[in-house]
């Protein structure tokens, strides 16, 4: 069956499903495969779950009437999703980068919402798989689209730009993420100039942060370029937000156009994130009152720049996942916020290949340099690197060594990898 046909399909029946165990009815049902998995198997199961039609790449799964034959369903699955995306004539912003994508598109779709309907990224469906199953959950209402990319190997990000055809895009910043598959930090600079090389080609228009100079070196060749920064002056010209907060911990406090605006989030780094949700909802044309209202509505979630209170002790947990990079940020940030008795919980940082042991060590060197009441390290890496401080090779050990002290009027900072769970330890403070 061809494009077109699973296309006309597919408008009478808009939901994809990809897990049996998650079916709903009258739904479409992708069997995907992966190194320990073959949908195919369960394609019969999902009919009788309620889907109307499965799409399999296997013919001895082809059993029926609504058993649709595909020679890649993945495939299949990102043609679709990158037809219909073309179907719809709206701007789609794509967000790649380094650090804090997932902030910058949660804020950003929190502002544009104000005037605009919008679908956004779910959770963390950023990827080859996540990235056509988002765009698939477009209707026809919808008026704008933030499109989350993650990529951990060059020519990714590029593929996620294909399906998504973004009219526009900005690169969060470029840092030692991924670094086992990227090799290196020039290939991450790489991978997100991807998302550049496609705004040029097809006259795109890039969001750029004027304070990083490598964004501004590979971005200088695109037509349609606005740019933003942080500055002295708050006065903002055609395409250049200038913006200086007033205050950056324990939130942040900026003045925009004579309003004040108070946001749950603290750092420069999230300063970062929110000059772009306003550049990018002033492009779009918002007023003050609802960018303020955008930007002030935004509470951090799910594992990232949460503040948590905890008896007597206050708990910053940032445990989403980490690299070299967000972590010095979010350490620097932490030495940086009020209060004393600060004490520093560090689990692993993955997937940074043959700089694993560099990378530990010099992490733990520079979270020295800020005089902590106590650092405590997490994880194999941060175990064989440790020489001074509290370590341990497990979070479970972790969670039992924090269950015997008694933690009281401190200021705790939580972050590691996922893979790591370090928010399991908030159980273990008291």
């Amino acid at each position: 069956m061809n494009l077109a046909a699973i296309y006309q399909i597919y408008l009478k029946h808009p939901v994809v499903c990809t897990d049996t165990r998650k079916l709903t009815p009258s739904c479409l049902f992708f069997a995907l495969k992966g190194d320990n998995f073959n949908g195919n198997l369960f394609a019969s199961k999902a009919i009788e779950g309620g889907a109307a039609y499965v799409i399999v790449d296997e013919s001895e799964y082809a059993v029926g009437e609504n058993y649709i034959l595909v020679q890649n369903v993945l495939e299949t699955l990102q043609e679709l999703a990158r037809h219909h995306r073309q179907q719809l004539n709206i701007p789609v912003i794509a967000i790649v980068g380094s650090n804090g994508k997932t902030t910058t598109k949660e804020l950003l779709s929190a502002v544009l919402q104000t005037k605009f309907k919008v679908l956004s990224t779910p959770g963390n469906f950023n990827n080859h798989i996540g990235l056509p199953l988002t765009l698939l959950q477009l209707e026809k209402t919808d008026e704008i689209a933030v499109i989350e990319m993650g990529a951990n190997h060059e020519k990714e990000n590029a593929l996620l730009c294909e399906i998504a055809c973004p009219s526009h895009g900005i690169v969060t910043n470029n840092g030692k993420d991924h670094l086992e598959g990227f090799g290196s930090l020039e290939g991450v600079i790489r991978s997100n100039a991807e998302l550049y090389d496609y705004l040029k080609e097809h006259k795109g228009t890039a969001f750029v942060n004027g304070n990083d100079e490598t964004l501004m070196i590979h971005s200088s060749a695109i037509e349609y370029r606005i740019i933003y920064k942080q500055a002295d002056s708050t006065k903002l010209e055609y395409n250049l937000a200038q913006l200086k907060p007033e205050k950056l911990q324990p939130k942040i406090v900026f003045t925009y156009e004579g309003m004040e605006v108070c946001s749950p989030l603290s750092g420069d780094y999230n300063f970062d994130n929110i000059l772009a949700a306003v550049s990018i909802g002033r492009h779009f044309g918002l007023n003050q009152q609802e960018i303020k209202q955008g930007i002030e509505s935004y509470e951090p979630k799910n594992l990232r720049s949460q503040l948590i209170a905890k008896g007597t002790n206050t708990i910053f947990l940032d445990a989403y996942n980490a690299n070299p990079s967000s972590m010095e940020v979010s350490i620097r940030n932490f030495a940086a916020m009020p209060g004393e008795n600060k004490i520093v919980v560090l689990g692993d940082m993955f997937e940074l290949g043959p700089y694993e042991a560099e990378e530990h060590q010099n992490l733990i060197q520079y979270c020295e340099g800020f005089h902590f009441h106590q650092i405590i390290l997490v994880g194999k890496a941060f175990f064989l690197a440790n020489k001074n401080h509290t370590a341990f090779e497990t979070t479970a050990q972790a969670a039992a060594y924090l269950q015997s002290q008694s933690i009281e009027h401190s200021y705790i900072f939580l972050k590691g990898s996922r893979g790591m769970k370090i928010e399991s330890l908030i159980d273990s403070i008291h």
